[in-house]
């Protein structure tokens, strides 16, 4: 579980860099190779950086579902739940507990 919550920490903070790095209007890193026949040129860029972020979306979606996932059968209770547990459990000891006999009875026979 906070195996995921890590990787899920680590791919938020990448998406909020590559969104930070791209431009509103297209320019953005993209905006800075002037060259359009280089390989990583600047349509080359902005498709890298669109599917980067797409993928990058994807895994947070995915590593969400997994950690809910594995997280169901974990049950995890602070200190505070337990002690009130602890004293509902007591509280139910310590009543009377009726006889078998009581239910069969009735007052008017």
């Amino acid at each position: 579980m906070i195996l995921f919550t890590i990787l899920i920490v680590i791919a938020a903070i990448l998406l909020i860099l590559l969104v930070l790095v791209q431009n509103s209007k297209g320019g953005g890193l993209a905006a800075g190779f002037a060259s359009g026949n280089q390989v990583m040129g600047a349509p080359k860029t902005a498709d890298f950086l669109e599917k980067a972020s797409w993928t990058l979306a994807a895994i947070i979606v995915v590593l969400s579902i997994l950690a809910v996932g594995f997280g169901k059968g974990q049950q995890v209770q602070t200190a505070d739940e337990s002690a009130i547990v602890e004293q509902v459990e007591e509280a139910a000891a310590a009543l009377p507990q009726p006889a078998a006999a009581d239910f069969g009875e009735e007052q008017g026979e």
